[in-house]
């Protein structure tokens, strides 16, 4: 009877080790995407994206890029049957087609930003090129700016224009283990400002550097508010999501500090422990909505969309928008309204029926 007792239990420790083995790593379940084809909080504008990483939405048009190379356009609430581009691009988790922004003389110029990981001699690569294009189809694309050290994992990859007609570029470290963020003479890691041509300007804190700030890991996000400050978004490594106020010249510690703790560097605003994964932040300025904060912020592993005061810190932070699974980016359309795309279908989400989603918002 012993011996058959000691067989059993053996038989249920190996049972149980093999369930423990088996449970997911993440310890924050993600909810399914519950999307209501009747919901009045937001218009459904696109559907089946592939993996959209960014938007970039002009008076009447809104373009998305999606991580395999396309372009997508939605023109007049209506998505477009074909791309305005599609380019080759690196096939790693965190590269491919990333981020987007119009020129600001867009209207006129017909100008387009994209940031494009490739892969050369077995090496991975970002650049920056500059799109022509002319009703909704590709007429140059014309790199501006190269060699940006590329990673499979921690890419980085959001460029904004900011209010001083400078384009900034968010760029990743090529690994966890790399110090190359700390390297001024390396463009990883860094937040760089150069002209809209790709020259460096000349006011740039660093001489003939487009460097304008460094020690970070993985951008996701930028924002100016009415004062011109920059804010940026940064994913962390498995906690330590960041907020920073982005200051010309200066050392954001990464992988010397996460968040805050060493004199050298400057502190977070906001630190997320655990990770929410924040993705595309705005600083709201229409009329369309009565914020009690100005901050909007696209959060992916949190699976929402909120409003924000980043200098009132956490206890602000109150959700405007959930159960669409994970929320890559979000933008303020021309229009006042928001616009966010979904990130279901990453290889971290539980993809609904017909996603990826553009969304616009509505309240």
């Amino acid at each position: 009877m012993d011996k058959r007792i000691s067989i059993v239990a053996v038989v249920v420790a190996i049972a149980f080790s093999v369930y423990t083995l088996t449970l997911p790593s993440d310890p924050i379940p993600l909810p399914e995407p519950n999307f209501n084809s009747k919901n009045d909080s937001f218009d459904i504008l696109a559907e089946n994206l592939e993996k959209p990483r960014s938007i970039a939405v002009s008076d009447n048009r809104i373009f998305v890029t999606e991580k395999d190379g396309s372009i997508v356009v939605i023109e007049n609430d209506i998505q477009l049957e074909s791309p305005l581009a599609t380019f080759r691009s690196a096939n790693v988790f965190d590269g491919g087609l990333l981020g987007i922004d119009l020129h600001p003389n867009f209207a006129e110029n017909h100008y387009l930003y994209v940031f494009l990981t490739y892969e050369e001699d077995e090496a991975l690569w970002n650049k920056i090129l500059r799109i022509t294009e002319s009703e909704n189809k590709l007429q140059d694309a014309e790199t501006i700016f190269d060699k940006i050290p590329g990673s499979s994992f921690t890419n980085g990859g959001f460029i904004k224009f900011g209010p001083d007609g400078k384009l900034y570029v968010g760029t990743g470290a090529t690994s966890d283990s790399s110090h190359l963020p700390q390297d001024l003479d390396s463009l990883s890691g860094k937040i760089l400002r150069i002209n809209d041509d790709g020259s460096i300007p000349d006011d740039n804190p660093f001489s003939n550097s487009p460097v304008y700030s460094l020690g970070h890991r993985n951008p996701q996000g930028m924002t100016w508010d009415n004062n011109g400050n920059l804010y940026v978004s940064e994913f962390g490594p498995e906690k330590n999501d960041e907020i920073n106020i982005i200051l010309a010249g200066k050392n954001y510690g990464w992988p010397e500090q996460e968040c805050s703790g060493n004199e050298s560097f400057e502190n977070a605003v906001l630190c997320y422990d655990p990770s929410i994964e924040p993705g595309g932040i705005l600083y709201y300025t229409g009329d369309k909505f009565d914020f009690e904060f100005p901050f909007i912020m696209a959060s992916m592993r949190a699976s929402n969309v909120y409003q924000v005061d980043f200098d009132e810190g956490l206890s602000s932070q109150k959700s405007i928008l959930s159960g669409i699974g994970r929320v890559r980016d979000v933008v303020q359309g021309p229009d006042g309204y928001l616009y966010v795309i979904t990130s279901n279908t990453d290889g971290k989400g539980f993809p609904a029926a017909n996603d990826d989603k553009l969304l616009r918002i509505l309240k």
